[in-house]
């Protein structure tokens, strides 16, 4: 009679529970040897660590990595996650040693822990040295006056339609309704129109949106690259909006090349191509530049949202800041006259500046930037970061150091009496530092201030308030826990047609 299978596999069971039981023996020595005396949990469960702790609730995991981090006057603390140990930057000088050191013999910019996987090895954060530099130098011309003059027109007509239609939603339900998906929405619309307009019509927006979608939910999954999961599907959806928005581009450079005026920001883009390539050849595919392009909306989407949330979340806790807006708001812009809101004017609202710089102050949307570990790296006197570890300096954290009352709302801080930006302007890490801090950061500064003004102006508007609604979800950038849900409805002023 023949032997069955598991007559002749039991005999070997007893060595691979040994095996496995040493190797994850080793994993745990190795974790410990790597953590040293640094604060953090001492035992982690093999290869996946705290993984599932972290996507199932993010907020209790990060407030838990700053707690461990606060309680040593180092600022750090460790972790471990899918096989990768990882540390939490709570102290302001370190994220900045970190961020001055990204260099192929240092720190590595990612995005995201699986960042190269997910956004793919052609874009921007990945690029060092003086290719880097080459590449910021040529998207400067994206974000001249001139060009966030022609954005600042598209962003107003934006804003306006998604206004009018939530002011409509929340008066045909009779209830309170939640803004973040309607936030995300009236971006991405946003930024398809400032960065691509023209060159995507109504079936490519559709595909457009729902691949977006499936990288948005993508996000914040276990990096399980197999079919039916949800990271597989993001990684899929990267690859077909790259291709969309490179053939946006060698659109946009045949338009260019018969003469046409720039509309949009893949304009002035390729307008500056078309001109350097007129000195030296230009070596960039339309494929590279979809991927810069796919950058440039990753970085304006969630993060825009988040804001934009806050601000309303604020506005509606501090009616004295919304009144002092909109009296400013009133003084440079009439929307009884459908007039637009110029760059000039929108430069002249030095206080709804500050309000926008204080949201995006003491709720960074992005709360961390992780970089990779690329050699063993000396970080203080007494500890190296070992080669291969994922750093998470922490944007959030820094926000409220050195700041005076940091967990205060306070858009004067701002303001040229109090100077706060300047003195504490190392703590103000919300755009990043150093050779990778974000280029588009007036652009962002002005989506919000127009956002402010524009809804502050034209919208009366009310928080439906529950318990905990103002607690920090991770999405995977942080918004209010209820989504911000407000009662909405049309001011007196009505809504200007901006024709």
């Amino acid at each position: 009679m023949e032997m069955s299978i598991w007559a002749i596999v039991a005999p070997y069971i007893p060595y691979l529970i040994s095996v496995l039981a040493l190797l994850l023996l080793l994993e745990q020595i190795s974790y410990l040897k790597k953590k040293r005396f640094l604060p953090g949990p001492t035992l982690v469960v093999p290869f996946i660590g705290n993984a599932i702790s972290l996507v199932t609730n993010p907020t209790k995991f990060w407030d838990l990595q700053s707690s461990y981090a606060k309680s040593t006057p180092l600022g750090i603390s460790a972790n471990y996650i899918i096989g990768r140990y990882i540390l939490y930057i709570y102290s302001t000088d370190l994220s900045h040693k970190i961020f001055a050191n990204v260099r192929p013999d240092a720190f590595h910019l990612i995005g995201h822990p699986f960042g190269k996987k997910l956004f793919g090895e052609h874009n921007l954060i990945y690029m060092f040295g003086q290719d880097h530099k080459d590449l910021r130098r040529r998207i400067a011309p994206n974000f001249t006056p001139r060009a966030l003059q022609t954005y600042t027109d598209i962003q107003q007509r934006v804003i306006l339609k998604h206004l009018q239609s939530w002011c409509q939603l929340s008066q045909g339900q009779g209830k309170s309704i939640p803004l973040r998906i309607l936030c995300r929405d009236m971006n991405l619309e946003t930024s398809q129109n400032v960065f691509v307009g023209p060159y995507l019509n109504e079936e490519t927006r559709k595909r457009f949106n729902t691949d977006y979608n499936f990288f948005n939910v993508g996000l914040m999954k276990l990096p399980i690259d197999l079919p039916g999961f949800a990271f597989r599907n993001a990684r899929l959806a990267v690859d077909r909006l790259v291709e969309t928005l490179a053939g946006c581009a060698e659109e946009s450079e045949e338009r260019m090349k018969a003469g046409g005026e720039p509309t949009c920001l893949i304009d002035f883009y390729m307008q500056e191509n078309l001109r350097e390539s007129s000195e030296k050849p230009f070596h960039y595919s339309h494929k590279e530049v979809g991927g810069h392009l796919f950058d440039f909306l990753f970085a304006a989407q969630d993060a825009s949202t988040s804001s934009l949330l806050w601000a309303v979340a604020f506005l509606d806790s501090h009616p004295h800041v919304l009144e002092r807006v909109r009296k400013e708001v009133a003084e440079h812009w009439d929307p009884v006259n459908d007039d637009v809101l110029t760059g000039e004017k929108l430069r002249e609202m030095k206080y709804t500046e500050a309000v926008a710089r204080e949201v995006v102050r003491i709720r960074a949307p992005a709360t961390m930037v992780p970089h990779i570990a690329g050699v063993d790296f000396p970080l203080t006197e007494g500890y190296t970061i070992p080669k291969g570890t994922i750093v998470f300096p922490s944007v959030f954290d820094s926000s409220f150091q050195g700041f005076s009352e940091p967990d205060r709302f306070d858009p004067d801080r701002f303001m040229e009496e109090r100077k706060e930006d300047r003195l504490y302007k190392k703590n103000f890490l919300a755009f990043g530092a150093g050779a990778h801090q974000c280029v588009g950061q007036r652009y962002a500064i002005n989506h919000l201030m127009l956002f402010i003004a524009m809804f502050a102006t034209l919208v009366d508007f009310k928080r439906d308030r529950t318990d905990g609604c103002d607690e920090i979800a991770y999405v995977p950038t942080i918004v209010p826990k209820d989504d911000c849900r407000v009662f909405l409805s049309q001011r007196s002023t009505g809504f200007p047609s901006l024709s």
